[in-house]
């Protein structure tokens, strides 16, 4: 086990959502040797930017979160992008960790990475059976390259780096931009306005059919860090709360806490993305002991109820 009080962390994505929510986390455990390198200075798609916060930080441990992501519509418009700049971050990052003989490397990939027709729940050695959803492979894929290489590098090098398969997140804090947030804060803010506004309907992307899996942004945290401490094995694992719900559930749940009377419109010219998603989250539990605690419709209110606050705030 790595105690972490002993080591200087760096936490790429510090400050965005995820990452907010991780640094939380460590300094309530009373960890606080933690570097955040913010990226109008520490641009990671550079290697003298990345080799500038070895050398300003000097870590022990990398956390790395930071990436470039969205919803549908964001991985459909900027698909290279998301693959260069994504899969650029981390090769590079994690170069430079081995060259520096970091202690551990911890490397969050995604479910995009799982191929579009994929056993549900889904199990970490079906990870290479297929090809991912179309609309999110690039996304999926350059994440996904950090697994081949932290396989590489423990074998050749023994290079101590793992790499944990996240689920969709939600939680306060979360994007609500609506050209790069994901369904549930699109759903949330699109119901929150359109009960303001009056509007008798609300226009959601695909035929509501898929299935998708969640994780509230605190348990996530919890989960990074213990694998962080308790995990050094060179195979991924899977963090998520382990259950489905179809979108169009989704969309009635939200709907109703939001308090909105009005229809819903199913825009099927808009693609649906994968099928189903579900993880199976036996190896989490096992593994480093890592079981998600908040209740899917709990973690849904505190989320609500952050936006509302925010808009409220922005309005005075």
């Amino acid at each position: 086990m790595l105690d972490l009080k002993n080591e200087r962390i760096v936490v790429t994505g510090g400050s965005g959502f995820l990452g907010s929510h991780v640094i939380a986390k460590l300094r309530n455990e009373g960890i606080d040797k933690i570097f955040i390198p913010r990226s109008k200075e520490y641009d990671l798609t550079k290697s003298t930017n990345i080799q500038k916060m070895f050398e300003d930080a000097e870590p022990s441990v990398i956390i790395h979160l930071a990436a470039v992501v969205g919803g549908i519509g964001a991985n459909m418009k900027n698909p290279g992008t998301f693959f260069y700049k994504n899969l650029i971050m981390g090769v590079q990052l994690m170069e430079h960790a081995r060259l520096q003989k970091i202690k551990k490397f911890v490397a969050l990939g995604t479910i995009c990475a799982y191929p579009k027709f994929t056993e549900v729940p889904f199990k970490e050695d079906t990870l290479w059976n297929g090809y991912p959803e179309e609309t999110n492979a690039p996304y999926g894929l350059a994440k996904k390259m950090m697994l081949v290489q932290s396989q590489a590098y423990k074998k050749q090098y023994g290079f101590d780096s793992i790499h944990l398969l996240m689920v969709n997140l939600y939680g306060p804090g979360d994007n609500f931009n609506l050209k790069t947030s994901h369904v549930i804060t699109a759903m949330i803010r699109k119901f929150v306005e359109a009960k303001e506004e009056g509007k008798k309907e609300v226009i959601l992307w695909g035929d509501g059919s898929p299935t998708r899996e969640f994780l509230y942004v605190e348990d996530a945290a919890e989960g990074i860090v213990l694998a962080t401490e308790r995990y050094d094995k060179a195979d991924p694992v899977n963090l998520g709360a382990g259950f489905e719900i179809k979108i169009k559930d989704l969309a009635k749940m939200i709907k109703k806490m939001v308090g909105y009377n009005g229809g819903i419109v199913w825009d099927t010219t808009k693609p649906n993305g994968q099928p189903r998603r579900c993880l199976d989250v036996t190896k989490a539990e096992e593994e480093f002991g890592f079981k998600a605690k908040t209740k899917f419709e709990e973690g849904l209110k505190k989320t609500i109820k952050w936006y509302l606050y925010r808009r409220e705030l922005n309005e005075q």
